[in-house]
């Protein structure tokens, strides 16, 4: 296993090239939609028997989707929500949609999707995507809803219209948490409410119209008004009669049923179409009045008629009030009535799937981190950027050496090899380097190639070898004598080296091998640097961005988490910078120093082995 661990840094670049790939042809494969998005849910509308059964036409609809924790992963998501998509089955579709609520503290949020033509008695299928820290904010509330509807209260931000009209109610009083959905408006009868006109359009005589709201009365009061308009003789008007629904126009009042009981909510909606006005409660019929829409154009109240003392103000909550200018099909207030309640049918009838990552589930884990990691870096400051600025080069400069010194040592490793066969042959017998030619010296004895021995000319041992080689043939060229005898030819005899001499040439060797160690640990400074200098240079740039963050703090007098907590994360980052520098560079660094010791270990005992082989063969 340790032989192959100088394959580590080219598998990681390995693996970093082709993280990104794989991520999108991943998602390319499950139909997603942007891979921008990494992750996503399935969300099931089911008008079927396996949901909530509505046999009637639907149509177009805005659809409540509750998020909460036990559905949704708030960590993943932008903090305000805004990267939310809603895209149809057809995977290319992108729906609107707009937050009415969302809080990441209490992991809860409300959010409207409009789903074009709705089926009844059918399962259909919308795909909500999130978890793109850069994703811009979605298109405004009023996209939400179709033309036809001219009024939409949630009364979230008081009576704020989220419909394309944009009439807002005045005299509205401030939200009531804890209402049916998100926030609600909590009423006692005293003031009207009244929404203007225009922009809200006028009554035409017998057009078609749709009034609906979500009541929860504290008490039940005779003539009750949740909703009116008047002009001279006249009227529309939708209230609760000792808790029995009514629609009354110009006097005239729709079929009684059932009261409901104070202190539940219901859903109350009147609908008028070709001359007859009807009265749902809870999305199922509830009673009706043969009458048509009359002219009217001045401005509607809610909670209380001023014009009458006939009429008294609702007293309780109202929440969802919404006017359309056209005559809703039963299918669709019996599919508003169950979604936007808070029975359990809600969750049959819009369930939220589980979350799919665009690769897996971990590099879901690792994009949420990332993504918190770009927003906290917002908030750095320009201290911070230089010393993440002096970090990376650190970082880059070190990550250079250490890859040109994995790749160096590899080379040497292959020369040294092929050197080690070569030489364990030469060195049963020494005198093939005994020749003047140098070139002979060079190529053990004429036994190797150009080819190996430019290979081998990188082995720190092949380095020594050439070195001793050439002293030895340098001093056995100065103990070359020649005897002249009259009756023998001329010969030439080789002296041996003496101790003085072998000691020399071991002195040499062990010359070349500091100089080649030298070679081996060069420019692994740098290496020590990042490790001891990365995490000062963090730890400077997190002092100085707590100070500065306590500096605007006493300076503003705004003592809150939220005005603390993005200065200290983004000083904190510098700290994370200096480590991410400290920590590979120590591994490394760990690394190449064990790989030169075994090098500096082989050169030690070549030259023992040299040297003794040496003295062996060339002893006087």
């Amino acid at each position: 296993m340790t032989k192959h661990l100088h394959l580590l840094p080219a598998l990681l670049l390995f693996t970093a090239s082709i993280l990104a790939p794989v991520r999108t042809a991943h998602a390319a494969e499950k139909n997603w939609w942007d891979a921008k998005w990494t992750i996503r849910k399935e969300i099931t509308i089911d008008t079927s028997g396996k949901g909530v059964a509505i046999a009637e036409p639907i149509g177009t609809s805005a659809v409540l989707v509750r998020l909460h924790e036990g559905v949704f992963s708030f960590m993943s998501s932008k903090e305000d929500g805004s990267d939310l998509r809603f895209v149809a089955d057809d995977h290319k579709t992108v729906l609107k949609h707009h937050v009415e609520k969302w809080d990441s503290l209490l992991n809860e949020a409300y959010v409207w999707v409009q789903v074009p033509d709705l089926k009844p008695a059918a399962a259909s299928t919308i795909w909500l995507y999130y978890g793109n820290g850069e994703a811009p904010a979605p298109e405004a509330a009023k996209e939400t809803y179709e033309a036809s509807t001219t009024l939409v209260y949630h009364f979230t931000d008081s009576g704020k219209d989220s419909s394309p009209t944009g009439a807002n109610a005045e005299g509205a009083p401030a939200p009531a948490a804890g209402s049916l959905i998100g926030a609600g408006l909590r009423v006692f009868g005293q003031a009207p409410i009244k929404v203007p006109a225009p922009p809200l359009p006028e009554f035409a005589p017998g057009a078609p119209l749709t009034v609906s709201a979500w009541v929860k009365p504290s008490a039940l009061q005779p003539n009750a008004v949740i909703f009116s308009r008047r002009d001279g003789a006249n009227s529309f008007i939708l209230g609760l009669n000792n808790g029995i629904p009514f629609v009354e126009v110009n006097k005239q009042r729709s079929s009684d049923g059932a009261p409901i009981a104070a202190g539940g909510w219901h859903h109350i909606a009147a609908v008028a179409d070709a001359g007859t006005i009807t009265v749902y409660l809870d999305g199922k019929s509830y009673g009706a009045v043969s009458a048509a829409i009359p002219s009217i154009k001045t401005p509607v109240e809610i909670d209380k008629d001023s014009t009458t003392t006939d009429l008294v103000g609702f007293t309780g909550e109202i929440d969802e009030l919404q006017i359309a200018k056209t005559a809703r099909p039963a299918g669709f207030i019996r599919f508003a009535a169950v979604n936007q309640g808070s029975t359990s049918d809600a969750a049959k009838l819009v369930a939220v799937g589980a979350d799919e990552a665009s690769d897996h589930e971990e590099e879901g884990e690792i994009m949420k981190h990332l993504t918190l990691i770009t927003d906290i870096s917002k908030d750095l400051t320009f201290d911070g950027w230089v010393v993440i600025f002096l970090c990376t080069l650190l970082a880059v400069v070190g990550w250079g050496i250490a890859v040109g010194k994995v790749m160096y040592l590899n080379t040497i490793e292959k020369a040294s090899a092929e050197f080690m066969k070569r030489w364990e042959k030469i060195s049963n017998d020494l005198t093939a380097i005994d020749t003047e030619d140098a070139e002979s010296v060079k190529n053990l004895g004429g036994s190797v190639s150009g080819k190996v021995q430019k290979l081998m000319y990188q082995s720190p041992l092949y380095q020594l070898y050439h070195l001793g080689a050439q002293e030895i043939s340098n001093r056995m060229k100065s103990f070359r004598k020649v005897t002249f005898n009259p009756n023998e030819k001329k010969e030439a005899k080789i002296m041996g080296l003496s101790g003085r001499s072998i000691q020399a040439i071991k002195a040499t060797l062990h010359g070349g091998m500091v100089r080649e160690v030298q070679k081996l640990n060069g420019k692994l400074v740098f290496l020590t640097i990042g490790i001891a200098g990365g995490p000062y240079l963090g730890l400077l740039g997190t002092v100085i961005g707590v100070m500065i963050t306590f500096a605007v703090i006493a300076k503003s007098g705004e003592v809150e988490v939220n005005s603390i907590a993005p200065g200290i994360a983004g000083a904190l980052l510098a700290t994370v910078a200096g480590l991410a520098v400290a920590i590979p560079a120590l591994f490394i660094y760990s690394y190449l120093s064990s790989r030169i010791k075994d090098v500096v270990s082989n050169m030690e005992t070549f030259i023992d082995e040299f040297v003794t082989k040496m003295a062996e063969h060339y002893k006087e």
